[in-house]
């Protein structure tokens, strides 16, 4: 079968078995072009919260499933790929956390929404790559204990000096990738583009960026942009997004710009 004679297909069954399709920004642009909602996490959480249907399909990894269950208890909740997860979600369980929090009694514990639903039981407050900053900022204790992505907390510590953020060895292997090396040589061959991170990427790559934020927030920004020419720091099927997003009423060249590592990427978008 066609790409498209499998998307009229899924298609059919959503609306015949009452399915809400949810992807991930990272999803390809086969899969986003059939989903009810597309964008970050906690946004396609809230969004399936909100749908009439009874059935809801996660095209993501395990933790995004698990946090559309939370918030919407009463629906059946499935993962596209049950196998699929999510290795920074992972990296740490309940008894290495509770193990921390006593050394560290005195902590407000912040856990990134990137981290199991057991995890979270035993966690203060959740918070996303975009409201991280206003939330820690809320928090009447200035002692954190910021889990799992030590380079997001590394972060919100730079935005918020006047909190004392205590972090751990997590972190996406794919953003951590990516080194300040990297983001010059994309910058020397493209001196004119501006360029847009996540903030799960080292310091000293966000140090250099013109934007810093979620997946949603990058492709919004070069949206409503002026500039014609962007270097991206972040999963690489962001620049499908893009692609499709900027190429929209023009013509679009977009090339992707590898960097040293075989699962980091930095991609590179040029508007014409």
């Amino acid at each position: 079968m066609k790409i498209r004679e499998i998307q009229e297909e899924i298609l059919r069954l959503k609306k015949e078995r009452d399915f809400c399709i949810l992807a991930h920004s990272y999803q390809t642009s086969d899969i986003l072009e059939i989903a009810d909602f597309t964008g970050d996490s906690y946004a396609l959480s809230v969004k399936a919260k909100n749908t009439p249907q009874k059935n809801v399909l996660m095209c993501g990894v395990r933790f995004m499933a698990e946090t559309v269950k939370i918030l919407s208890p009463e629906k059946n909740v499935y993962l596209s790929n049950p196998t699929a997860g999510c290795p920074m979600a992972e990296q740490m369980d309940k008894e290495m956390i509770r193990a921390v929090k006593m050394q560290y009694p005195d902590h407000t514990v912040v856990a990134y929404i990137n981290t199991t639903a057991e995890l979270k039981t035993i966690c203060d407050v959740c918070v996303t790559s975009s409201s991280a900053v206003k939330i820690v900022s809320q928090l009447s204790n200035d002692k954190i204990l910021f889990i799992p992505d030590c380079n997001l907390g590394a972060y919100v510590q730079q935005q918020l000096p006047d909190k004392k953020l205590k972090l751990l060895q997590g972190g996406c292997p794919i953003h951590a990738s990516v080194s300040a090396k990297d983001v010059r040589i994309a910058k020397e061959a493209h001196p004119d583009a501006l360029l847009l991170v996540h903030p799960e990427c080292r310091p000293a790559v966000c140090e250099q960026a013109d934007y810093i934020g979620s997946t949603s927030g990058i492709v919004n920004y070069a949206m409503e942009s002026d500039a014609k020419e962007f270097i991206i720091g972040t999963e690489i099927s962001i620049a499908e997004t893009l692609q499709a997003v900027l190429s929209a009423g023009k013509e679009t060249d977009l090339r992707e710009y590898e960097v040293h590592h075989a699962d980091g990427h930095l991609s590179y978008s040029e508007r014409r």
